[in-house]
C-alpha cells in the first residue's frame, strides 16, 4: 500500500504514443528490411511490429480469414457439402487461432450434447446445459483467460463460450419439440423448436460455422438448417430473394477497423494501469470519475471491432440476412441484417435507460439469456421480478469467467437495470404535455445510465476482487449506491400514472 492506494499488476505492454500515424510506415520499413536481407518473415516478426503477442497475432489472422472463408461458403453446392465445409473450415481456423488441442476441447461438449439429444430427448436440454457450463467453468479455471489477455495472450475459452450457448440452445429446442400443447409454449419456443434431430455432420457445421465460431454471434440451429437447405428466407424461389451482402459486409469491415483505431488511441491515452498510480488518488472525485469514464469508453471499442468483423463474415456468407422491413408504409422494403449484428454502437453509447443496454450490447447473448434463462425461470401465470433478473446476470457472470470482478459487475448491472425501472415509472408519471419535464427526465435517464455503467464496468476490466473494490472505493461506491437508492425509493413511493388523480388511485 503506497499513499493509501492498493497497488496491483495491471501492466500494459509498451506502446507507441497514442494515434501514431507512422505505424504503417514502420511496418512497411520492417518488411522492406526483411525482404532485402533475404530472411523469412516469422510470426514473431509480425507480432513484434504490431506490438502484440504471437498468440494474439495468430488469432487476428485467423479471425480476418473467417471473412473470405465465409464468402467461399456461398459457392459450395449441395446441403451436405455445405455442412462439411462449415465444419472443416471452422475447425481449421480454430486450429490456426488456438492450436491443435483446441478442437479436442470443442468436441467434448459437442459430442455430449448430441449424445444427450440422441439418447435422452426428454432431458437433453438440462443435460447439455449442466455439462456444457460445467466444462466451460473447468476451462475458465484451467486457462484463466483474463490473465492471459492482460499479458498479450489468448486461448480458446472465448470460442468455447460461444459454443456453450450453441449446444445448450440446440438441445433445449430439440427437447421442446416433445411439447404438444401449443398454448404452453412461448413465441421463441414455437419458432425454434426442433421436431427432428439433424445429422451429426449438420450439427458439426452448426457448431463450427466458420463465420461465427471464433467470436460469435450466437444463432439458432433452426436458422442454420434453413440457411444451408435454402429454406425460409433463403428460398431461391421466394417472391423477393435475399439481396447482395457485399455492400453491407464492406461497411461492417471498414467500421471494424475504425473501431480498432479508436480503441488503440483511447487505451494508449487512458490506460487502466494509471488507476494504481498515486497521482490518480490525488485528483478530486469528479476527475477520478471522468478518468474511469474514459477507460470504460475506450475498452468498449475492442468489442466493437471484433463484433463488426464477425458481422462482416456472417453477412458475406448470406446467413446474416434476416428479412425485409419498411420504415414507412410508402417506402420500399429494406433488407435486415439483424442476425449478423451483435452491437448497436450508437444506442449503447447514447442509451437513455439502463434497461435498454442488453438490447444493443452483445445482442445475441442477451437474447439467449432472455430465452433460455430469464423466461424459463418465470413461473407460469406470474410476472418476472428481481430474482429472475439477478439469476440471469449471475449466469452471465459465470459464462464470462470466475473472476470476482465479473460477478461484482453483473450484480451491479442487475441493480442498475432494476433502478432504471424505478426511474421509468417516475418518468411515466410526468404528464406528456409537460414537454420540458419529459425531456429533462429523458436526459436524466441518459446520465444515470452512463454514470452507473461506466463506473461499475470497471470490475469487468480489472477482474480481481480487492482491486475492483479499490477502484469502486476511489469513487465512493457511487455506481452501486445510486441504483440502490432508487430501488429503496421504489419500495416506499409508488408514483401515479400521468393524468391519474393520486387520491382516486388510493381510494380504489
Amino acid at each position: 500500500m503506497k499513499g493509501g492506494v492498493v497497488e496491483w499488476k495491471l501492466e500494459l505492454p509498451p506502446r507507441a504514443p497514442p494515434f501514431q500515424l507512422c505505424q504503417s510506415c514502420k511496418i512497411l520499413h520492417v518488411l522492406e528490411v526483411i525482404e532485402q536481407s533475404g530472411t523469412m518473415i516469422t510470426m514473431e516478426d509480425v507480432a513484434g511490429v504490431l506490438g502484440i503477442g504471437v498468440p494474439v497475432a495468430w488469432f487476428l489472422i485467423s479471425f480476418f480469414a473467417s471473412i473470405p472463408a465465409s464468402w467461399l461458403l456461398r459457392f459450395v453446392p449441395g446441403v451436405q457439402p455445405r455442412h462439411l465445409y462449415a465444419a472443416a473450415s471452422g475447425a481449421f481456423l480454430s486450429h490456426c487461432a488456438f492450436g491443435a488441442e483446441s478442437n479436442l476441447y470443442f468436441m467434448l461438449p459437442i459430442s455430449v450434447s448430441y449424445a444427450a439429444m440422441l439418447l435422452h430427448r426428454r432431458m437433453c436440454g438440462v443435460i447439455s446445459a449442466v455439462f456444457a457450463f460445467g466444462f466451460l467453468i473447468f476451462c475458465h479455471v484451467l486457462f484463466m483467460s483474463g490473465d492471459a489477455w492482460k499479458t498479450g495472450g489468448i486461448d480458446h475459452t472465448g470460442a468455447m463460450m460461444v459454443l456453450t450457448l450453441k449446444v445448450t440452445s440446440a438441445a433445449f429446442n430439440y427437447q421442446d419439440g416433445l411439447i404438444k400443447d401449443e398454448d404452453s409454449l412461448r413465441e421463441s419456443q414455437k419458432k425454434y423448436r426442433l421436431d427432428k434431430l439433424p445429422s451429426f455432420i449438420a450439427y458439426l457445421g452448426y457448431c463450427f460455422n466458420c463465420g461465427t465460431h471464433l467470436a460469435g454471434p450466437v444463432f439458432e440451429l433452426r436458422d442454420y438448417l434453413d440457411w444451408t437447405e435454402n429454406k425460409g428466407l433463403w428460398d431461391p424461389n421466394a417472391a423477393k430473394r435475399p439481396p447482395s451482402p457485399y455492400g453491407e459486409a464492406l461497411f461492417a469491415t471498414v467500421k471494424g477497423f475504425l473501431c480498432m483505431g479508436v480503441y488503440m488511441y483511447m487505451t494508449g491515452a487512458y490506460p487502466l494501469s494509471f488507476l494504481t498510480n498515486p497521482d490518480y488518488m490525488k485528483w478530486g472525485y469528479w476527475h477520478r470519475v471522468w478518468y474511469q469514464f474514459l477507460c470504460s469508453f475506450g475498452a468498449r471499442w475492442k468489442y466493437y471491432f471484433i463484433w463488426s468483423l464477425s458481422e462482416a463474415a456472417v453477412m458475406i456468407s448470406g446467413f446474416g440476412f434476416s428479412g425485409w422491413t419498411k420504415v414507412a408504409p410508402s417506402e420500399e422494403p429494406r433488407a435486415k441484417w439483424s442476425r449478423a449484428q451483435n452491437v448497436d454502437i450508437l444506442n449503447v453509447e447514447l442509451a437513455t435507460s439502463a434497461a435498454e443496454i442488453p438490447k444493443y450490447w452483445n445482442i445475441h447473448v442477451s437474447v439467449w439469456l432472455r430465452h433460455y434463462v430469464y423466461e424459463r425461470l418465470v413461473v407460469k401465470g406470474k410476472r418476472p421480478g428481481f430474482r429472475q433478473l439477478l439469476a440471469t446476470q449471475v449466469v452471465s457472470a459465470v459464462w464470462h469467467g470466475l473472476y470476482s470482478g465479473y460477478f461484482l459487475f453483473f450484480i451491479n448491472s442487475a441493480l442498475m437495470i432494476a433502478g432504471a425501472r424505478v426511474i421509468y415509472k417516475l418518468q411515466q408519471a410526468i404528464p406528456k404535455s409537460n414537454f420540458l419535464a419529459v425531456n429533462l427526465a429523458t436526459l436524466f435517464g441518459f446520465f444515470y445510465t452512463a454514470f452507473v455503467l461506466n463506473l461499475t464496468v470497471m470490475g469487468f476490466l480489472v477482474l480481481y476482487f480487492a482491486e475492483t473494490l479499490t477502484v469502486y472505493r476511489s469513487v465512493y461506491y457511487t455506481g452501486t449506491l445510486i441504483p440502490v437508492a432508487f430501488l429503496l425509493l421504489g419500495q416506499f413511493y409508488k408514483p401515479p400514472r400521468a393524468g391519474q388523480n393520486p387520491r382516486v388511485k388510493k381510494e380504489s
